[in-house]
């Protein structure tokens, strides 16, 4: 099965000049997306991970249905401010400004193997900070999963481990 043929391509959202690459559809035809966590569970579940870890917001739909399927737990990892209880956050650099993504205290265990999840890859900020706060925390990250990939945008370069992207788009 071709998983790009399920992928909507949004020009000028959400803002002109971009491109959005739209995972809904592939999500709402049940075969592409049943399909789709089975390519994920091949990469993912070779890492043997004792957690996995999504990414807002996106990423929870990639992470939480492959958790389930491997039989193992699922994380947040969000933006500051929206987990309850104590967090630990983690501050990174974007183009113009910065972020603060963060994770419940206690939520990955000294040593844990982790594997962390998004829908999409482009520039790496955000996934590359994800990895360092689960390391931050104790966390052994083993790899990243994607649903997409944004080769042209470089941002697999930004990373120091292994990535898994189903779905490229190049230029």
């Amino acid at each position: 099965m071709e998983l790009k043929e399920h992928i909507r391509q949004v020009p000028d959202f959400p803002k002109p000049g971009i491109l959005f690459y739209d995972i809904s559809t592939l999500l709402a035809h049940a075969e592409a997306w049943n399909e789709t966590v089975n390519r994920l569970e091949g990469h993912v579940g070779a890492y043997k991970p004792d957690i996995l870890a999504g990414i807002e917001s996106r990423g929870f739909l990639v992470a939480a249905p492959l958790a389930l399927r491997l039989g193992l737990g699922f994380v947040m990892l969000r933006k500051k401010g929206k987990l309850p209880g104590p967090t630990v956050p983690y501050t990174y650099d974007l183009e113009y400004g910065s972020d603060t993504i963060e994770i419940q205290d206690g939520a990955i265990q000294p040593g844990q193997r982790v594997v962390v999840l998004d829908d999409l890859l482009a520039t790496g900020g955000t996934l590359r900070a994800s990895v360092e706060l689960l390391r931050e925390v104790g966390g052994t990250v083993q790899a990243a999963a994607c649903i997409i990939e944004l080769g042209f945008l470089g941002g697999r370069e930004k990373l120091d481990l292994p990535i898994h992207s189903l779905i490229s788009f190049d230029s």
